[in-house]
């Protein structure tokens, strides 16, 4: 429906030639534009209207338990908050204070910016249901497992001194929802107010992706990734490392560049790579920690994301053989 739309608006309306490339940049970028920005719309408001039947303290009460239970809790509440890697940052500082166990708040702290409501609305719309629940699932895996990891080794004392001792009680000042009208606006308040701070980098992430879809041959994207072989997965998460940018620009340049014959997991790869870790979130981290436990929390998550990759990468040799 939408699609025939935006033919009939800029082939038989403005009366434009498909043969030409810039026509075909233009409506890839329409298209796709209107189609994220009206799905990020409806789900995150949906979302919202869900999230309101979640009490906090409730949820705060999940993630403090030990073990793997705390991390999983950790993990999914990551999953489900709209936060980037530096916005994930004030929420995992309050968890260290409220006393969670460490190995638990990184958990949090490493699947929130993997794992969004418009993440996985962009992904739906580009990569298809398929992709984008294995992808879902293998960022939760990732905040458990690094999480876990990270929980077992002795890294409090690179803790900032005081801060796991502090002890903070729920102050009952979380907001409750009555009537559903009131969970009505907050869930399109929510969607107001994440579109109104992303629709930008949806503009921007589309319009690379249109233009490396309609003027970067093919061939030249498959020959720049087989000179890099079997290396090509930790070589997109060491360039997505060090980057700062919403998933909403990053989403739609790794669609294209799958679809440009790069490799499903290097795409994905450099895409969690860039979401989850950046030189911003290094420098906010200081606050909390010292050197040595930022190395290490960057290169266990880094090691899992290459890992994910290389997966993914094998799947889509499996499954096109």
């Amino acid at each position: 429906m939408l699609l025939k739309l935006v033919d009939w608006v800029i082939y038989e309306v403005f009366g434009l030639s498909p043969q030409q490339k810039w026509v075909r940049v233009a409506h890839f970028f329409v298209y796709d534009s209107v189609k994220i920005l009206v799905l990020l719309v409806s789900l995150i408001f949906v979302i919202g209207v869900l999230r309101t039947y979640l009490p906090p303290n409730k949820i705060r009460a999940w993630i403090a338990k030990k073990g793997l239970t705390g991390h999983i809790f950790a993990a999914l509440f990551g999953a489900i908050t709209p936060f980037c890697s530096c916005s994930s940052i004030p929420i995992f500082l309050g968890f260290l204070e409220a006393g969670v166990p460490l190995g638990v708040t990184f958990s949090f702290l490493i699947a929130s910016p993997i794992i969004n409501e418009y993440l996985v609305i962009l992904m739906l719309g580009f990569f298809g249901w398929k992709i984008t629940a294995l992808y879902v699932l293998s960022g939760v895996g990732i905040g458990v497992t690094a999480g876990v990891i990270l929980g077992r080794l002795p890294l409090e004392r690179h803790l900032v001194s005081g801060l796991v001792e502090k002890r903070q009680e729920a102050n009952g000042t979380d907001p409750v929802y009555t009537d559903f009208m009131g969970r009505v606006r907050f869930g399109w308040n929510e969607a107001v107010s994440i579109t109104s701070k992303i629709w930008l980098w949806v503009l921007a992430g589309v319009a690379v992706g249109a233009l490396i879809h309609n003027y970067v041959p093919q061939e030249t994207i498959r020959d720049l990734i087989s000179k890099t072989g079997p290396f090509s997965v930790p070589i997109a998460v060491l360039l997505g490392v060090p980057m700062y940018g919403s998933c909403a620009a990053i989403v739609p340049i790794a669609v294209v560049l799958f679809q440009k014959g790069v490799p499903l997991g290097t795409a994905l790869s450099f895409m969690m790579a860039i979401a989850a870790l950046s030189l911003p979130e290094a420098i906010m981290l200081r606050r909390a920690m010292r050197l040595p436990l930022i190395l290490v929390f960057f290169g266990v998550t880094t090691a899992a994301i290459i890992v994910i990759g290389y997966m993914f990468n094998a799947a889509q040799v499996i499954l096109s053989s």
